[in-house]
């Protein structure tokens, strides 16, 4: 395994990449041969460029291009598309590259990529390699969060057609339709020694800094070995309306000392009947489930001033 440093060099000297744009993101297909062009004209050597257009082709795709020997695997795409690319590249000599073109870039924003094309591109022939944080739920690994309770809902039932439209307003518009008949869940949050319980109607677990396109706090990293988990108002709809207002403008004024956000390494989830989990916005499973991390597990370019722990 090369050191960063040795990685960085490679990938600024030789620009040795495979491309993968997955065509089912907003702006994926419409874009992919801007993005092709681009990166060929920004020096780079694309050892493969792949197109993923089919359902269940991201994950055959991303091992295709990843198989090729690239220092550089540039995903295009949204949080679903980076994940499964993280999944794959965790602990591997191959750093991820990223070209956020999805509905809400929570990770993007998270490591400081920016969501303007030309200057992410920038960062992948400018930038440095850094390593950051992976979530691990079971024995899946994850880059920003999983949701409980009526997220997970709202990913199933958000049609396809009004994420593409709308973008991340697809996700509240789904979401008021749902909550007239959810019912709050019971959780119990043991860990480290301490158990924690609330009734809530959701509760997230978020490794990355960003949720719904929006701080969860201003000191959340990617890189802290640290998980954030937090419910979303009490147990009255009208309490989930009132803290999800309120979060989406506040996030970057709270610390993770603040109330309700609990800051541990791994933690054990459970509540009072079943409930569906989503990990980075895809479906995963029930509760109870135990999560934790995965420290320094994935090497991504970064910007060149980006932290590095």
């Amino acid at each position: 395994m090369r050191s960063k440093q040795e990685l960085t060099t490679a990938i600024r000297g030789r620009r040795r990449a495979a491309l993968v744009v997955n065509a089912h993101s907003r702006r994926g297909r419409r874009l992919y041969d801007t993005v092709h062009g681009r990166l060929r004209a920004a020096g780079f050597t694309l050892l493969g460029a792949y197109q993923a257009d089919r359902p269940g082709e991201l994950d055959r795709v991303l091992a295709e291009a990843a198989d090729l020997g690239p220092d550089l695997l540039v995903t295009v795409g949204g949080d679903g598309t980076v994940g499964a690319a993280a999944r794959l590249l965790a602990h591997r000599d191959v750093a991820l590259g990223l070209l956020p073109l999805g509905t809400t870039n929570n990770f993007a924003r998270t490591v400081g990529v920016p969501l303007d094309l030309d200057a992410a591109i920038a960062v992948l022939t400018d930038g440095k390699v850094i390593d950051v944080d992976l979530g691990l739920i079971g024995d899946t690994r994850f880059t920003n969060h999983v949701g409980i309770g009526l997220s997970a809902d709202i990913m199933q039932a958000a049609p396809p057609g009004l994420k593409r439209a709308a973008g991340r307003l697809a996700y509240p518009m789904t979401g008021l339709g749902l909550l007239a008949r959810h019912r709050p869940l019971r959780v119990t949050v043991r860990a480290e020694g301490r158990e924690h319980t609330f009734t809530t109607h959701q509760v997230y677990v978020a490794n990355g800094g960003f949720h719904a396109g929006r701080p969860i706090t201003a000191d959340a990293t990617a890189d802290d070995r640290l998980l954030v988990a937090y419910p979303v108002g009490g147990p009255t709809r009208r309490g989930l309306l009132r803290e999800t207002a309120r979060n989406a403008p506040a996030g970057h004024r709270r610390t993770l000392g603040d109330e309700p956000f609990l800051a541990v390494r791994q933690l054990w989830l459970d509540t009072d009947r079943p409930a569906r989990i989503e990990v980075d916005g895809e479906p995963y499973g029930q509760t109870p489930v135990r999560i934790g991390l995965d420290p320094n597990a994935l090497r991504l370019m970064a910007r060149a001033d980006s932290p590095d722990h």
